[in-house]
């Protein structure tokens, strides 16, 4: 194996803490060249560690107490996992500015701190949402040309992967917040999706330009302006269509259509799951159907997306669902690993400066 990257992650961050992010942990570290700095509670999560490794090992390999013992050593000593001991974590019911003050030693400060300090790569939580933009924020410091950072979720689509932002980072955006939103976003399917020249669409509810509300029709002329492939508006059904890379929003909007898309998607994997149960000619047919089933049910799994990067910061900062299980901490480990890997901050950095001064961004 060659050189590992340094992953920081908030052991308390999910609802489950720290089980999934554990168990997370450890699929990560035997399936990618990390190395996990898991910081939190080191009793809880060194007794954890124990717990999956012997959920992990197989009978053979636990047959005698001796046998066991050395199993589980040689299990845990091969593992790049590393903990950093905090009795200060940041709650879902916390308020975040007080939190912040009241926990100077909580998991997020520590693991951005590690991050803004160059000891690992980038930091991953499945905390709270508002918290950790807060603290990222306040530790790293925001790119230059960059205002608010903005949260930004992958959304399946007919013709591959879309992106769409902000998702819950700014509830109240002015228009300049939706036209940094739109560069950053461009980079980033750029980089992330491998998209050479992204489209780039503002979310509202029609495709004529004097349709929406004032700070959309507001922002339609901004993003005319910049250096992007600007389409115009597109409405909430072309999240899914395929029609645009990079669609662009606020906070609230952006928030409400993520959310209610997890909604949809939980819905029509359950509806589908009693249908295909209600008789025996259609558990034939599921039967029949059960690798098509499990390729849909892949793609409208949040936990295959792992978490959501804060765009614009100084640092690589990935945020997870709340109720993340195991399989999604894993990925949130990936998507902090592979954000840092491709440059993603430098890009942007690198096209606010350019647009600053008014020279064609290159790609």
């Amino acid at each position: 194996m060659g050189q590992l990257l340094d992953i920081a992650v908030d052991a308390m961050g999910s609802d489950k803490a720290p089980e999934p992010e554990i168990r997370g942990a450890i699929l990560a570290c035997r399936n990618l060249p990390v190395r996990v700095h898991l910081i939190g509670p080191e009793d809880r999560i060194k007794s954890g560690l124990r717990a999956a490794a012997r959920s992990s090992l197989s009978g053979n390999e636990l047959r005698g107490a001796s046998e066991a013992r050395i199993a589980l050593r040689k299990f845990l000593d091969e593992l790049p996992i590393e903990v950093i001991h905090t009795d200060e974590w940041i709650s879902m019911d916390d308020k975040a500015a007080s939190a912040i003050r009241r926990k100077p030693n909580s998991t997020m400060r520590i693991g951005l701190k590690l991050v803004k300090d160059k000891r690992v790569a980038g930091f991953f939580t499945a905390g709270n949402t508002g918290a950790a933009m807060a603290t990222a924020k306040m530790v790293l410091g925001v790119l230059p040309g960059v205002d608010r950072p903005a949260l930004v979720s992958i959304m399946p689509t007919t013709g591959g992967p879309s992106i769409l932002l902000d998702v819950g980072a700014n509830v109240d955006c002015k228009v300049h917040h939706l036209a940094q939103f739109a560069l950053m976003g461009n980079v980033y399917a750029k980089r992330m999706l491998n998209i050479a020249e992204p489209r780039v669409g503002l979310l509202s509810i029609g495709e004529e330009e004097n349709k929406g509300n004032d700070l959309t029709r507001e922002a339609f002329a901004a993003l005319k302006e910049l250096p992007i492939h600007f389409l115009g508006n597109v409405e909430g059904r072309d999240i899914y269509n395929g029609s645009a890379d990079v669609i662009v929003c606020d906070g609230f909007v952006g928030n409400v259509a993520l959310k209610a898309s997890e909604g949809v998607a939980k819905l029509i994997t359950t509806e589908l799951r009693a249908s295909l149960t209600s008789t025996f000619t259609a558990q034939i047919g599921a039967l029949l159907s059960r690798k098509a089933f499990a390729s849909l049910k892949k793609r409208l799994d949040y936990t295959e997306y792992g978490g959501v990067p804060l765009l614009g910061l100084r640092g690589v900062c990935i945020i997870g669902h709340g109720s993340s299980n195991d399989r999604a901490i894993y990925n949130g480990i990936r998507v902090a690993a592979e954000f840092a890997q491709a440059g993603v901050n430098d890009s942007i950095e690198q096209e606010l400066l350019q647009q600053a001064a008014g020279v064609s961004p290159t790609t």
